[in-house]
């Protein structure tokens, strides 16, 4: 029922940008220089669709099963007090809308802790500017520091002190930087100090705070630094920590059935009712890339004396297919041998990790990010991924799939029809297509409904355009250089991509062409027939992508070293990474 969410603004943006666009398309060709400032004052913001998708973050009330929040990767917070039928945004005045991790005070929950910026490591992110806090259930919110501190990815709140917070900063990644590790608060936010700290490429990626002896903390530490043509994952920063007074001293753990180092992203849970019951999920740098199927040589470790001692109990990929943008255990709270992997597929353990089985499919899509179980109730659970708010009351058997109006779009265009459309590129979903008019003023009031929206080609990422003489003709991109030729009088696409061979997975220096995530696509406005695409070189097609040809020199630097296998200890060349190429 998105049409009856209450929205102050749009979470996406796409209705200021097509606005902007649809304003100077249809500007005389005399004047269409002649903006003049406040010409635009009047514009106001509105949600015109597409439904949405990526959330990062859950949270719920313990014992009440009407209130959850939701946070989206680039979307600001969501509430809802009917069990997840009707949603509001609660965040929308503040500056920074990607959600990292959310967090409901034990002791009084009311009080609502976000920490902002995407913990889940990939190209294409979004970075925060600290922690927030709300009094009042997310009416109103305060910023409580850590600006510099990048992406907190995981907040923990004393079960019976709500002043007492900490909060895992895994930094900007983007370069060597102090503001990382683990943070507390003992005055509920107005001062912090940094109680762990291993190294300036070293952060904080997972927390966990033992619900039944606060003074005992975990947490896994992760070496990464990001580049634009990829990242590193792992090195002598990461391992896992344990803090046995209340997060002022810690000591690192090893040995004693751990594995030996390098290590990379470490995900680590407590089981809430036996503490002596601990889990590590732990990127052990085997080389299997991340679309293997390869078991590597372990993936999740297991303590029966609150980390003293472990085990090896998992080599299964699954379990941890591709780190750095997944990898999360949540152990059910009723029994500690009930255990639960947000990954790309969504996995349940019931006995300790020893094997495990897929949990019914919650909506469309795959790409789970995080889990909430009520801690007095352990059928009850939300989880996040990469289409939906999954929200289940009978243990994951079923499930309610919830698209929040927060997609995230690559790219917005507008045809030349009275009155026009728009078009979208929107992440893990295809190319859409919308009006900006629905002319229809009766039962609907003028809304552009969901269902007004309509997919035309194309798959993620890419650019969208409509041919500007024939808009009936619409150019679809996808990632790796993907290309579609959508004809809305038949309702087919076409593949009409440069090259056939897009080798995903593959290290951009052995591939022919470098086609990044958001493959430049253009069309001339003076002749339609001519379309071009960019790679390290330009392409064009007059034939409606029959055949293509390239018309200019490699454009790039072709640096060799920034052309290499990107992820550090676990492979992960998603095309994102690729370049020396043509960006748009």
């Amino acid at each position: 029922m998105l049409e009856k969410i209450p929205l102050r603004s749009s979470p996406p943006g796409i209705a200021a940008a097509t606005a902007f666009l649809a304003l100077l398309a249809f500007q005389p060709q005399g004047h269409a220089r002649q903006v003049r400032p406040g010409m635009f004052s009047q514009l106001k913001f509105r949600y015109i669709g597409p439904v949405g998708n990526r959330v990062s973050a859950v949270a719920g009330i313990p014992g009440n099963p009407k209130i959850y929040y939701a946070g989206g990767a680039s979307g600001g917070i969501w509430k809802t007090t009917d069990g997840g039928v009707h949603w509001a945004p609660v965040f929308d005045d503040q500056p920074v809308q990607s959600i990292g991790s959310l967090a409901v005070a034990p002791s009084d929950d009311r009080i609502i802790w976000a920490g902002t910026g995407e913990a889940h490591i990939r190209s294409n992110i979004s970075i925060g500017n600290g922690v927030y806090k709300s009094l009042d259930g997310g009416k109103t919110w305060a910023h409580m520091g850590l600006e510099k501190t990048g992406r907190i990815g995981r907040i923990a709140i004393h079960p019976d002190d709500p002043d007492i917070v900490f909060a895992a900063a895994m930094g900007h990644c983007y370069g060597p930087q102090a503001e990382r590790g683990v943070f507390r608060t003992a005055d509920g936010g107005k001062t912090w100090a940094r109680v762990l700290f291993v190294d300036e490429n070293t952060g904080c990626g997972e927390l966990a705070l033992d619900p039944n002896d606060p003074r005992i903390l975990f947490a896994g530490m992760w070496q990464l630094v990001i580049r634009t043509w990829g990242w590193e994952s792992g090195g002598p920063g990461s391992g896992l920590f344990v803090s046995r007074d209340g997060g002022t001293t810690w000591m690192r753990l090893g040995g004693r059935g751990l594995p030996n180092p390098p290590l990379g992203k470490i995900s680590v849970a407590v089981a809430p009712n036996d503490s002596r019951r601990v889990y590590a999920l732990m990127e052990t740098g085997d080389g299997v890339p991340w679309k293997g199927t390869e078991t590597s040589r372990g993936v999740l470790w297991r303590s029966g004396d609150g980390g003293e001692n472990w085990e090896l109990v998992n080599e299964s990929h699954e379990l941890n297919q591709r780190p750095h943008y997944y990898s999360r255990i949540v152990v059910a709270p009723d029994n500690s041998s009930e255990l639960y992997f947000c990954a790309v597929q969504h996995l349940v353990s019931s006995d300790g990790g020893l094997t495990y089985k897929r949990m019914p499919r919650a909506g469309r899509g795959d790409d789970h990010h995080d889990m909430w179980i009520d801690p007095d109730d352990g059928d009850r659970m939300i989880v996040a991924s990469d289409h939906h708010v999954n929200i289940s009351v009978n243990r994951g058997q079923s499930w309610m799939a919830v698209a929040l109006p927060v997609a995230q779009m690559y790219h917005v265009g507008v045809d030349g029809q009275i009155p026009y459309f728009v078009y979208g590129t929107r992440q893990d979903g295809p190319s859409v297509r919308g009006p900006s008019n629905s002319l229809m003023q009766g039962w609907s009031g003028g809304d552009i409904l969901p269902g007004m929206w309509q997919s035309v080609g194309g798959f993620e990422a890419g650019v969208v355009v409509a041919d500007p003489v024939d808009p009936q003709i619409v150019w679809s991109g996808m990632k790796g250089g993907g290309l579609d030729r959508y004809d809305r009088r038949t309702g087919h696409a076409r593949s009409v991509k440069v090259w056939p061979d897009s080798r995903e997975g593959t290290p951009a220096a052995e591939v022919k062409y470098r086609f990044q995530w958001t493959a430049p696509l253009a069309i001339t406005p003076y002749d339609h027939t001519k379309v071009y695409m960019g790679s390290q070189y330009v392409h064009q097609t007059t034939a409606g992508g029959q055949s293509w040809t390239a018309i200019s020199p490699d454009l790039s630097t072709n640096d060799k070293s920034k052309q290499q296998s990107s992820g550090g200890l676990t492979p992960d060349n998603d095309i994102p990474e690729y370049a020396c190429i043509i960006f748009k």
